[in-house]
């Protein structure tokens, strides 16, 4: 009988021939591919994928992204994605989801942003291959493109002393620069743009983050309203890629004038 560090020694090489892992578990024994043996294909439902078995031989079914995995049935992620298991009580006992083994957005080069790699692989799996490599990763997190607005700022009226809130949803990668300006005359009669707040405290501007993923709004409060912050509003939003603006147009009446033609004052102007 061979001492006992020769067997250790030649313990890996002997679990590799039985198609045993060193953790123990069973490997498929792979021989001569007979694809006259293989089940024959059928189509595989939506969210599953075409691809080789374990031995690289015969026909399968494997879940993209989101689809179910583990379970009796043993059904398996397809390539770069991992079954990852579920809380408890929202599917089946045993079973997982196919999640991608690399999280995070990626760029494709067609110019569009994919959730992860593996959704961006699987768009060039079924998109028409024009060449080998056609559709790629183009660089990790979303593609770049200029600024979109969502939301463009609604006309307001009010009447003197109350307020008018405007706001502008703007959508862009890289996250934009958002300002308001408002159109004010000369004495020449010539028009330019006065970006805001400047030197009035009776407007505010704030800019926060969303609603959703790499969007921006900003707003504008003006409180208390006077007769002089009447006029066209801009929302203009820039980035390194490019910009966008749109503009309202804010009426104010006079509170004592109107008093004096309108009783009572309708409750949305107060």
């Amino acid at each position: 009988m061979p001492p006992l560090p020769l067997l250790l020694l030649l313990l890996p090489s002997l679990t590799r021939g039985l198609g045993l892992r060193d953790t123990g578990r069973r490997q498929p024994e792979c021989g001569p591919c007979r694809l006259d043996r293989c089940p024959v294909p059928s189509p595989c439902p939506a969210p599953w994928i075409a691809a080789r078995d374990e031995c690289g031989c015969c026909s399968r079914c494997l879940g993209t992204e989101g689809a179910s995995c583990g379970g009796r049935v043993g059904a398996r992620c397809g390539p770069g994605l991992v079954c990852a298991s579920r809380a408890a009580g929202t599917a089946p006992e045993g079973t997982g989801l196919c999640v991608c083994a690399q999280r995070g957005t990626v760029c494709g080069s067609d110019g569009r942003s994919y959730s992860s790699i593996c959704a961006l692989r699987l768009r060039a799996r079924h998109a028409p291959r024009v060449h080998p490599g056609h559709l790629h990763k183009a660089r990790d997190g979303p593609c770049e493109f200029a600024p979109m607005i969502l939301m463009p700022p609604r006309d307001a009226h009010n009447v003197t002393g109350a307020q008018v809130f405007l706001s502008c949803e703007v959508k862009a990668v890289p996250t934009p620069v958002i300002t308001w300006k408002k159109v004010v005359g000369s004495p020449e009669g010539t028009e330019g743009l006065e970006e805001l707040p400047g030197d009035h405290v009776n407007i505010a501007v704030q800019v926060r983050g969303g609603p959703s993923d790499h969007e921006t709004t900003s707003w504008i409060l003006i409180n208390p309203l006077r007769k002089e912050d009447e006029g066209v509003y801009h929302c203009h939003a820039a980035n390194a890629i490019g910009e966008a603006q749109s503009h309202s147009t804010v009426t104010v009446l006079d509170l004592s004038r109107y008093k004096s033609l309108h009783s009572p004052i309708p409750a949305d102007l107060l």
